[in-house]
């Protein structure tokens, strides 16, 4: 469509065109703007403009409903109609959707839906591209070398359906990640932010805390494989959580392949995870992490139905005071497992009941290592969630409450479900960025977790 129909517009008239028992389209309007910098220099900028449309068609028959879903980009006005029938002629030619429910319906419209999509651009870099050449400067004079990128997009995506909803919901996110490096490349030191509009973020405080860790690497400790206690920062919290939260389907615990299944059938719900009052919760409204109030699925899965669109998101605890609380659940599952509705997540807290700072808790250790963040996070069974990664960018020995150097990296073997058990002590809830899984999920507060055994399960020469 041309620049000048609105998002509106175009569900409106996708829904005119369909022919279909039932239609949900939506609407994606994106837009983004990022910097990209190296060697204290900025290097690139850009701002990129998209718009993703989604077609949900339905079809009654003789067996049940079957379901017919088309995405595509940049959708002119002659490829609207063809959009709609090929949706249309792919629910036809399938079988029944096992998730088939009837659309949603009841939720007030939106008061914006006719409204134009949200927009971000370079001002959103007002104020912190200045901080950021301040910490160029910093970094030049302290020398150490400065890496990283820096991105906000905005992304308005409107639901319109045959059964009435008109909903519409904008998404800002934004992320920083910083790496400095000492100029012959032996140190590397990575900092990371969540962020909606760059407005709490500081690249100078985040290079002198990169600072302080290239300092602590000048001194190398080689350590060999096994268990140590362990501080796990938010980041490195978030990501085995992440992961935790999207192997938490209901219906597949109900059939007893994750770790959320029941040994002789049913659930975990109700079994206690953590000795600590751990509450892990999902909200909508959580100040900071805003995330959308309603389901918008573009495709079905184990804990997403394409029938549930417009659906109320409510805040939910997974995990309260230490117990397996919900599983994530559709209307399909829910009804199969006799579960409660409980709709996926837009963002992720856990709540520990602690109060000490990071920098507190590595005072308080008398022999363990500090992590910075893990990679390449890999599923080695299901069965336990156990999990295989990678420590990058600094591990760190802490001996008598101090650091006293940087220790190689690992390989490590764990769960998140039984990291949980083991917990001895959790700190101060923050928002942070999750390393492995920032480009999918960024909406996320956590605290550091003393762990007294971690793990690593061999050494790695990764860096």
């Amino acid at each position: 469509m041309s620049t000048r129909t609105t998002p509106h517009e175009i569900v409106e008239r996708a829904l005119e065109l369909s022919t279909a028992d039932g239609c949900v389209v939506i609407a994606d309007e994106e837009s983004s703007a990022n910097l990209r910098w190296a060697g204290n220099a900025l290097t690139t900028n850009g701002v990129t403009r998209g718009r993703t449309l989604t077609v949900i068609a339905t079809v009654d028959g003789k067996e049940g409903t079957a379901s017919g879903v088309v995405s595509r980009s940049a959708v002119t006005a002659a490829d609207l109609e063809p959009l709609v029938r090929a949706a249309e002629a792919a629910a036809r030619g399938a079988g029944p959707a096992e998730d088939a429910q009837p659309l949603v319906t009841g939720t007030p419209a939106s008061p914006d839906f006719t409204d134009g999509p949200a927009e971000t651009s370079s001002a959103v870099f007002a104020d912190f591209a200045p901080a950021l050449g301040e910490a160029f400067a910093r970094a030049r004079a302290g020398g150490r070398e400065l890496y990283g990128f820096a991105q906000h997009e905005m992304v308005s995506t409107y639901v319109g359906t045959s059964a009435g909803l008109r909903l519409r919901h904008d998404q800002p996110n934004g992320t920083l990640e910083l790496n400095a490096k000492s100029p012959d490349r032996s140190r590397s030191a990575w900092a990371g932010r969540a962020t909606r509009d760059f407005k709490d973020v500081d690249p100078t405080v985040l290079d002198a805390e990169l600072a302080v860790r290239l300092g602590w690497a000048e001194r190398k400790i080689e350590l060999p494989a096994g268990r140590y206690e362990t501080l796990l920062p938010p980041t490195a919290v978030a990501d085995l959580l992440i992961y935790q939260m999207w192997s938490a389907a209901a219906r597949d615990a109900t059939e007893g392949r994750t770790v959320f299944s029941k040994p002789g059938g049913g659930t975990r719900i109700g079994e206690r995870l953590s000795p600590l009052p751990l509450t892990l919760r999902s909200d909508p409204h959580a100040p900071g992490l805003e995330s959308a109030p309603f389901v918008i699925a573009h495709s079905s899965g184990d804990d997403a139905s394409v029938f549930d669109n417009g659906l109320p998101v409510p805040a939910t605890e997974w995990i309260s005071g230490g117990e397996l609380a919900r599983l994530t659940t559709t209307r399909h599952s829910a009804a199969l497992t006799g579960l409660p509705l409980s709709p996926g997540f837009g963002n992720l807290v856990l709540d520990g009941g602690g109060d000490k700072s990071l920098e507190e808790m590595v005072a308080g250790t008398e022999r363990g290592l500090l992590l910075t963040c893990l990679w390449y996070i890999r599923e080695v069974d299901p069965a336990t969630l156990l999990l295989t990664g990678l420590t990058r960018d600094g591990v760190y020995l802490v001996e008598n409450g101090q650091v006293t150097g940087e220790v190689n990296n690992f390989r490590f073997n764990e769960s998140p479900v039984d990291l949980l058990s083991r917990a001895s002590e959790a700190g101060r809830t923050e928002k942070t960025l999750p390393r492995e899984w920032g480009d999918w999920f960024t909406r996320a507060a956590m605290p550091a977790l003393r762990i007294p055994d971690f793990n690593m399960s061999s050494v790695s020469k990764g860096v």
